[in-house]
């Protein structure tokens, strides 16, 4: 069962250019929210990189780690997602035991509220940017023979990367797969340029 109300322009990844982009308000419409999208992602990864300087028992660094990992997962998935970009997904379970996922995107109509921008901007990037960071801490972590750490570090690319693929299927639609999504956007792309080629 996979619910979803998705228009593919309603919500902005990245820069992509909308006839709606100048109507965006660029400014930040929900602070608080943005500042903790990208707070418990940052200091789970300073915590990290500084946890021999900071104390030198290992439990209470991967215990702070995955507090602070849990922390963003929770408050991505949550609060962030449908604030910052008017997406959210979950699992639910029916009355059979059989698990569904359910991916939503807020309607886009008259009398609600348009995401701005620069919000859209700053969920996707750090949705997207820390968990590259995440993976190359794993390949660090086994080149240089820490594997006490290789446990935390997985940790945190699977809480990463959960919340981007969930909401990379909110964006994209529950029923598509990223190929599919991959060649429509290249396409569309291809094709505002040859049309804007062809005005000169």
């Amino acid at each position: 069962m996979i619910r979803q109300d998705l228009n593919e322009d309603d919500v902005p990844m990245f820069d992509e250019d909308d006839a709606d982009t100048k109507e965006r308000r660029s400014k930040i419409k929900h602070p608080l929210a943005s500042f903790f999208h990208l707070f418990f992602r940052a200091s789970a990864i300073l915590v990290y990189l500084l946890c021999e300087l900071l104390s030198s028992s290992f439990i209470a660094c991967m215990v702070t780690i995955i507090f602070l990992l849990s922390c963003d997962f929770w408050t991505v998935k949550n609060v962030t997602g449908r604030l910052l970009v008017g997406l959210r997904w979950w699992n639910q379970v029916d009355d059979d035991g059989k698990s569904h996922w359910v991916f939503e995107s807020r309607k886009q109509g008259a009398g609600r509220k348009v995401p701005s921008s620069s919000e859209s901007r700053i969920f996707w990037l750090g949705l997207t940017v820390c968990p590259i960071v995440w993976v190359f801490f794993i390949f660090s972590t086994i080149f240089s023979f820490k594997i006490k750490w290789l446990a935390v570090v997985i940790m945190g690319v699977v809480l990463q990367w959960a919340n981007l693929y969930g909401y990379v299927r909110c964006k994209v639609g529950g029923g598509t797969n990223l190929k599919s999504m991959d060649t429509s956007y290249f396409g569309r792309q291809l094709f505002k340029q040859a049309m804007a080629k062809e005005e000169f």
